[in-house]
């Protein structure tokens, strides 16, 4: 399993960065950067919004299929077809649940047209990733990583036409940006899909209601959860734009979104270490097979990962914002550090949560959700007024800390991995070093690239110095299953 698990993670982190770095700061960049002021920060507020209300579109079916499948292959031929057709039923109840809300919170005419776009993109999105759920569920990881980057390719194509193939005389409009990503989300769900049929020997969609019931009741534990998470991750542009006076609220969205995009963009590698490895770890906790080694040997990985971009990016987080926008650099420069930050607690999420996950400790899970909810809803209300989008960026730092933490206290109550004190301090004293190179890097009054660079090397050996990554225990790795 651990060799299936680095060689299946090289290669989607391979993917992953040969596509989606150039769509995050090629093509999503270029369109706030050219598009009127407000106008993606107006787009990133809907956008938000629609995450909200997610979990109606797939009710944690997702997370309960990717483990089911994973521990139960022969299962995919009965339950695909009534769950595909359980999803349209939910798609259904999501339009209506976000348009009444969006009615409530004053949405105007604009917002609405908009919403209908974007939330017609999540159910596309939703599906995607139930489809890939079943690819690897399967174990099917090189299949799963070509479907993960094929909507950002078709994106970027898309996009790079409207942006610089001068097909039109008109100014770059957002809507069109987001046209772009709901032809490419049709186009990667199509494919998806064939796959799975294939896989599924489907035949035709089948109306059964008990099985929906059995279905929903089994996945529900996963619904609340992803609902409690997608308010305390994503409520943020939301409350910014709803709480601040007209045009105040778009602009410092705005702001926000600077700061988060490259956040979202070193999130794709902790996520892509949770899709790995929920199978990997629901097939070795029905084997009953010990998990601790592979609990270990991947939060050492995006310890060290999150650790490093974290630090470096921190201490060089003024020079970036320069490169990458035009105008409000400071504004997001300190925003930036405080989400950048936030990756590290991140990071350990997405490693003890997928765990916990995979076990089925779901009550324990959505107590720890919902207390990051209340948290970080309480702070942003009480913060934005005289911070505005810092104060979105402090609650969410808050926020992840804690939840990182409680977690990580569940999996060690849980699982009674062995205090292995030596280890423990050899990340902190890592981190600790990690920071000191840096300092010294950024004093030194040399280009800031070359700076960033050399401490990010340094860090790196720093890591192979402390023995926590090691040429030789991958080599082994790669040789043994």
């Amino acid at each position: 399993m651990k060799r299936k698990f680095i060689t299946n993670l090289g290669f989607l982190l391979f993917l992953n960065l040969l596509v989606k770095p150039f769509w995050i700061f090629g093509i999503d960049r270029t369109v706030q950067n050219i598009a009127n002021p407000g106008e993606y920060g107006f787009y990133f507020t809907v956008l938000n919004f629609t995450f909200l209300f997610n979990i109606l579109l797939d009710f944690g079916i997702t997370n309960f299929n990717n483990k089911n499948i994973a521990q139960n292959n022969q299962l995919l031929n009965k339950h695909f077809s009534g769950i595909t057709l359980l999803r349209f039923v939910l798609a259904a109840i999501y339009f209506v649940v976000i348009f009444i809300v969006a009615s409530i919170i004053g949405y105007d005419g604009r917002h609405l047209y908009f919403l209908a776009f974007l939330g017609f993109n999540q159910f596309l999105v939703s599906f995607i990733l139930y489809l890939r759920s079943n690819i690897s569920g399967l174990l099917l990881f090189r299949i799963d990583s070509a479907i993960s980057v094929l909507d950002r390719l078709l994106m970027i194509l898309f996009c790079s036409i409207l942006l610089w193939g001068n097909i039109t005389t008109e100014p770059f409009r957002i809507i069109w940006f987001v046209y772009a990503q709901t032809l490419a989300y049709l186009v990667t769900a199509f494919v998806a899909m064939l796959i799975v049929i294939k896989k599924a020997a489907f035949k035709r969609l089948q109306w059964n209601a008990s099985f929906f019931i059995m279905i929903i009741k089994q996945s529900f534990p996963f619904a609340l959860l992803v609902l409690l998470m997608s308010f305390y991750n994503r409520i943020d542009s939301v409350m910014l734009e709803r709480l601040l006076p007209k045009g105040v609220g778009t602009t410092q969205v705005d702001i926000y979104a600077k700061a988060y995009r490259l956040l979202d963009a070193v999130n794709m590698i902790a996520y892509l270490f949770a899709v790995l490895l929920i199978p990997i770890f629901s097939r070795l906790i029905k084997d009953k097979l010990p998990v601790e080694g592979m609990v270990k040997l991947s939060f050492t990985i995006i310890f060290t990962i999150s650790m490093i971009i974290a630090t470096c990016s921190s201490f060089f987080s003024d020079q970036i914002m320069t490169l990458l926008y035009i105008g409000q650099i400071q504004e997001a420069q300190k925003v930036f550090v405080f989400l950048i930050i936030g990756f590290i607690p991140i990071s350990a999420t997405y490693i003890f949560g997928t765990l916990l996950t995979a076990n089925g400790n779901l009550k324990a899970l959505n107590i720890m959700a919902l207390t990051g909810m209340v948290l970080n809803i309480s702070l942003n209300y009480f913060l934005i007024p005289s911070l505005m989008a810092v104060g979105s960026a402090y609650a969410s730092l808050t926020t992840q800390f804690i939840t990182a933490i409680i977690q990580v206290a569940i999996a060690q109550h849980i699982f009674k991995f062995t205090m292995n004190w030596k280890y423990i301090f050899a990340l902190l004293f890592f981190a600790l070093g990690v920071i000191a190179l840096n300092l010294i890097s950024y004093s030194i009054h040399w280009d800031w690239r070359i700076g960033l660079i050399i401490a990010g090397l340094a860090s790196v050996i720093w890591a192979f110095v402390l023995n926590l990554l090691s040429v030789g225990g991958f080599i082994r790795l790669l040789k043994n299953e």
